[in-house]
């Protein structure tokens, strides 16, 4: 059997994990600065909240190997420029102001890069059309 035969069904992402030591004060930005929809907090410290269908969860690290900063993640946005300017005025932290990071046939795609409350490093993107 070869690894391209197999088929397991995989068709989305389902749920993203993002370390916090601060669960409550994760929670609080992502829900009242980033916007996303919380979908529920269950004990001992984990929050969960709905990104456009993929769940992500906030959680504390259980063992010295998952302390570390999360992968990127990178959200969409329809319009990047007052995306940031809103987030810059709630005090997020941006690494850099909105780029263009490459041009498509169609449109240009833009970047820029923050902190959320624990350090993990963000983006968003947004696909502007010409």
């Amino acid at each position: 059997m070869s690894i391209a035969s197999v088929n397991v069904g995989i068709s989305r992402l389902g749920q993203i994990q993002v370390r916090a030591h601060d669960v409550e004060r994760a929670a609080t930005f992502y829900q009242e600065v980033l916007g996303l929809k919380l979908l529920f907090k269950a004990p001992p410290g984990l929050a969960f909240f709905d990104c456009g269908g993929v769940r992500l969860m906030i959680d504390r690290p259980e063992k010295p190997e998952f302390d570390h900063p999360s992968s990127i993640l990178y959200f969409a946005v329809p319009d990047i420029q007052a995306a940031h300017a809103q987030l810059k005025q709630s005090g997020v932290r941006f690494e850099d102001e909105p780029h263009m990071i490459a041009r498509m046939p169609d449109h240009d795609l833009w970047m820029t890069f923050f902190r959320d409350s624990e350090d993990n490093l963000m983006a968003l993107m947004s696909e502007v059309a010409r």
